[in-house]
């Protein structure tokens, strides 16, 4: 029988894993890594309710961690079949999962020497070694064009306009003689946004799982060029310092553009930035290379050989460890960029840890703070911040802008399921906190009036039911 099942984002929004079953063969949808509260890091330590040697393919739908970062832990375990990703995504997890298991590594290390660990020493969840080994099971698939993996699977790819390569899948699954259409959104990102192109609408779909991030609200629509000049030219007459945790993957690019075009019509001053992410120093000239994905109006921008559109005029790109730490040196107004985007590893822990308790700072947060990460205690307005073990008195301004987040909100999310020409079977509501999903459901239920499932953590169905 053929059967899906739900092996994470459900009632959060990482931890990615979809389970497609057909004629004996298992086929894993995205394979991302538990973020946020403790007991949602601790489900990736957790075995998986089937072994992994059992799976005989995973495809992605995009790059970010929350969807590719348990894939080292996976192969360690003992899956042994190939990877399937588009060529960008390819690259970027070429980029990332090493990261991921270089900063899991290091945080374990910095565990043990603090002694804040139960084990010891303290275990990363996987290692350099062990990313290295998921990455060689990497297999590219075209960037659009249908592709199968086998009788029972084939697979044809969507743009997302979330990041660079990000996808939809859909997957048309084969048993008996029988057929479905299941259509996998992945992580559906805004429209008429820089860099990228808009969402792709899809069609045709029996079964629909969306994601939800954003379902239970719109973004701002004031202009995030006006909110970042207001937030600039404030802090700089007080004195003080803009520091930004931004994903090094999409977030960090879509910053820079903002800030170089706000220098161009001089609506701020040419400032210090400071990229402190090697991760993101690479992503951004994999976003130069990969024009595939861009839209119109960014390779207009980058065909007239004017500027650099991806940096701003005095940009530093720190990529060692003692460039990071000069910028503590820092007294004057200007831009750090540092990963992670939740502040939950990376360097800008450190940038926190120097730059929260000076009220003449701000901190910037210009993405979705998951539920249990540092970067949603500062957006609800915590006194005090753990870091590293040591409590950092928070008195820097703490400024969300949510104009940038990659992901559709409640609005763009309709308008992306408004492209398909019938209603699904069922639509199923993924990537998303509880309170979102609920309330996504009955703006769905209204505008729509499709039959909508939210799943629970192990849930499944049968797709040729």
């Amino acid at each position: 029988m053929a059967k899906i099942t739900f092996l994470g984002a459900v009632g959060a929004v990482t931890g990615s894993k979809y389970l497609v079953e057909a004629g004996g063969k298992r086929l894993l949808v995205d394979c991302g890594l538990f973020q946020g509260s403790r007991e949602l890091k601790q489900r990736n330590w957790d075995a998986l309710p089937i072994p992994p040697e059992s799976i005989d393919w995973v495809v992605l739908t995009h790059a970010h961690i929350d969807h590719t970062g348990y894939l080292p832990r996976l192969v360690r375990e003992g899956f042994h079949g190939p990877i399937y990703a588009n060529a960008a995504t390819h690259e970027l997890c070429g980029l990332m999962l090493a990261d991921s298991a270089h900063l899991q590594e290091e945080d374990a290390a910095y565990a043990t020497k603090k002694g804040y660990s139960r084990h010891k020493p303290a275990l990363p969840l996987y290692t350099v070694n062990d990313a290295q080994q998921a990455l060689a099971r990497f297999q590219e698939i075209p960037r659009k064009d249908p592709f199968t993996i086998s009788p029972q699977f084939t697979v044809k790819p969507s743009d997302a306009g979330h990041i660079l390569g990000s996808s939809s899948l859909q997957i048309t699954i084969t048993e008996n003689g029988k057929s479905s259409v299941v259509v996998f959104s992945g992580d559906v990102g805004r429209y008429n946004q820089p860099i990228l192109n808009d969402p792709q609408p899809i069609a045709k779909a029996d079964y629909i799982l969306c994601e939800s991030t954003y379902g239970d609200r719109d973004h701002p629509t004031t202009s995030p060029y006006d909110a970042i000049a207001d937030i600039v030219n404030r802090v700089v007459k007080r004195g003080g310092l803009i520091i930004i945790p931004a994903f090094a993957v999409g977030r960090t690019q879509t910053l820079m553009y903002i800030f170089r075009q706000l220098e161009e019509q001089q609506r701020i001053p040419r400032l210090p930035t400071f990229v402190d992410s090697p991760m993101a120093i690479s992503v951004t000239n994999l976003y130069v290379r990969h024009t595939e994905d861009h839209s119109l109006q960014f390779t207009q921008l980058e065909n007239t050989g004017n500027h650099d559109p991806l940096n701003t005029h005095e940009v530093h790109m720190t990529c060692t460890v003692q460039d990071s730490k000069k910028i503590n040196s820092m007294n004057s107004p200007c831009i750090i960029i540092s990963a992670s985007g939740m502040c939950t590893g990376g360097r800008i822990l450190h940038h926190l840890a120097q730059r929260l308790p000076d009220a003449r700072n701000v901190v910037v947060l210009a993405g979705y703070q998951a539920e249990g990460t540092l970067g949603r205690q500062l957006l609800e307005g915590a006194k005090f911040a753990r870091i590293h073990g040591d409590q950092i008195p928070v008195r820097a301004e703490i400024q969300e802008v949510s104009q940038f987040s990659a992901h559709g909100d409640r609005g763009e999310l309709v308008r992306w399921l408004s492209g398909f020409t019938a209603p699904p079977k069922q639509l199923f509501l993924v990537h998303g906190e509880p309170a979102a999903a609920q309330s996504f459901r009955g703006t769905v239920q209204e505008k729509l009036h499709w039959p909508v499932t939210i799943p629970g953590q192990n849930d499944s169905f049968d797709p040729l039911a």
